[in-house]
């Protein structure tokens, strides 16, 4: 009767903590570093995942670099290969916590500011980053646009090709978080 009663309380705490976090599995993260006058650069992966504690505010997400799309092959294997090293640095990694979390009422759209570090290209960096957060029903949609530079993660651009290269990157995300 004890390990019945003991059991019923280990599945019930492990619900009410599954019930504090909301995953994204295909959430969208779209890049831009085009500098008029020449060829588009932008990609797109819907690949990213990320998870949210919905009781502390607390958030991570994580993709993998070669799920980024471009139009055009070959951009893409020299942004893998020669820029991103996908191979020696597979994933971009933000981990961060929603300021004032629990201050807010989500049920409209609600300005937020994550307080967070980007691991990008094995080089960490601290950032606040602007989001919109969302909530419908028990889920949450979250969108940010934000800028990243890629010196600050010593990802070199060759002089050959840097003038064609935006030396500020547009990054946009969009995640729709469902309650587990």
């Amino acid at each position: 009767m004890k390990i019945l009663f003991y059991a019923l309380i280990l599945f019930s705490s492990l619900h009410s903590l599954a019930q504090e976090k909301s995953i994204a599995k295909n959430g969208i993260v779209t890049f831009e570093a085009s500098v008029a006058t020449f060829e588009e650069i932008k990609a797109t992966s819907s690949s990213a995942v990320c998870v949210l504690n919905s009781k502390t505010g607390d958030i991570a997400s994580i993709i993998n670099i070669k799920t980024f799309k471009f139009k055009n092959s070959l951009m893409q294997e020299h942004f893998n290969e020669n820029y991103m090293e996908s191979d020696k640095f597979p994933k971009a990694i933000f981990k961060g916590k929603i300021e004032n979390y629990n201050t807010y009422n989500f049920d409209n759209q609600t300005k937020v500011q994550i307080n967070g570090t980007f691991e990008i290209h094995g080089k960490s960096k601290n950032m606040l980053v602007p989001a919109i957060l969302k909530k419908e029903g028990n889920n949450y949609i979250l969108s940010a646009n934000f800028i990243l530079k890629p010196e600050e993660f010593n990802i070199d651009i060759p002089s050959v090709v840097g003038y064609k290269i935006a030396k500020s990157i547009e990054v946009s995300t969009t995640f729709k978080l469902v309650a587990q």
